[in-house]
């Protein structure tokens, strides 16, 4: 008798891919490596060096079909797995006003991403990637976001150039935000809500809260989480907008995209069984780590799919955009503490 293995060609599908995989996770960890000798973000110098091995994702080349998989189905399975330290009760702790700001600040970014966008010369494509990504949770939301936007001869570049933008904002920011808690005279707790609410990423999230106390550091990784939590109906909403438009059939050379992609349907489905105690502690803590090892694969293989040189084709408007994002995200966020006293 058959077996499923053989009818299906058990894993002979998987080894074209396992060079491109291994290269991928070596130079994560050799990313991860220099981050804690020298102290740079491990997303940041996975990306670089990916970037200066481009030629191993040159058609051909025996890397190649591992890069492609790499950056698609790992990056997804670390998206999806982020769901598991998300849960209801969190939002308890933190008192309805923080959270209604922490919300309207990924509104209104994207909002703001969408007006300004116009003024620089960037379509709504580029606008939803990197207001999405400094609203949410930087370079993993941009890698989701990605996922459901109408894919064009720009995309990788553009998914490449978000992701390198937040990372080098949220380490300039993990450094400057701290000293802008106390020249505001936040209290601890509002410090926590100023960089868990402002920094784009979740590593530096936690670098700069806990580098002022433990209790900032707590409370900035709560509501770092709470943004977090957006990424789900963020997308949702995403894709029924892009539908709704029409916008969905302005492809080059890509598919229609899905509605709901299946791993933020794999991260809300997470994030449910995390809420009613299904998932232990540890169980949690373990998620997170493989999530976090996954996006770091991920983003190594997007590295080194993408050209350098077209990186440079962007051009300075990118840049001020996501800048701009940046700031208006840090200015709102301050304001409301101020308003809320």
């Amino acid at each position: 008798m058959t077996t499923i293995a053989t009818r299906f060609g058990g894993v002979d599908w998987l080894r074209p891919m396992f060079p491109g995989f291994a290269v991928s996770v070596l130079v994560a960890a050799t990313a991860q490596f220099l981050s804690e000798h020298y102290g740079a973000p491990a997303m940041l110098l996975a990306l670089l060096l990916g970037l200066a091995l481009n030629f191993l994702a040159d058609k051909g080349t025996r890397t190649a079909p591992g890069i492609e998989f790499t950056a698609r189905t790992v990056l997804r399975l670390g998206v999806a797995l982020l769901g598991a330290r998300i849960s209801v009760d969190m939002l308890a702790g933190l008192g309805g006003p923080a959270i209604a700001l922490v919300i309207a600040g990924v509104v209104l970014t994207i909002g703001f991403a969408l007006v300004a966008s116009r003024f620089v010369g960037r379509k709504w494509r580029f606008a939803l990637l990197t207001g999405g990504s400094v609203a949410i949770c930087g370079a993993s939301a941009a890698m989701a976001i990605a996922a459901v936007l109408p894919r064009h001869e720009k995309s990788e570049r553009d998914l490449v150039f978000t992701v390198l933008c937040v990372t080098v904002l949220s380490t300039v920011a993990m450094v400057i935000y701290p000293m802008l808690a106390q020249v505001f005279h936040f209290d601890a707790r509002d410090s926590g809500v100023f960089l868990g609410g402002t920094i784009h990423d979740v590593a530096q999230v936690v670098g700069a809260g806990f580098s002022i106390s433990p209790e900032t550091g707590d409370t900035a990784t709560l509501v770092k989480l709470i943004r977090v939590s957006m990424l789900a109906p963020v997308v949702l909403c995403f894709s029924l907008v892009i539908r709704q438009m029409g916008l969905a059939d302005e492809i080059v050379g890509g598919k229609r995209p899905p509605l709901m992609p299946g791993f933020v349907i794999g991260f809300l489905v997470l994030a449910a069984a995390n809420s009613v105690g299904l998932i232990p502690q540890i169980v949690a803590e373990w998620a997170g780590g493989l999530s976090r090892w996954a996006l770091l694969i991920a983003i190594a293989a997007v590295g080194i799919k993408t050209s350098l040189g077209r990186m440079v084709e962007v051009g300075a408007g990118a840049i001020v955009l996501i800048v701009a994002e940046t700031v208006f995200l840090g200015v709102f966020i301050v304001a409301g503490l101020h308003f809320m006293g």
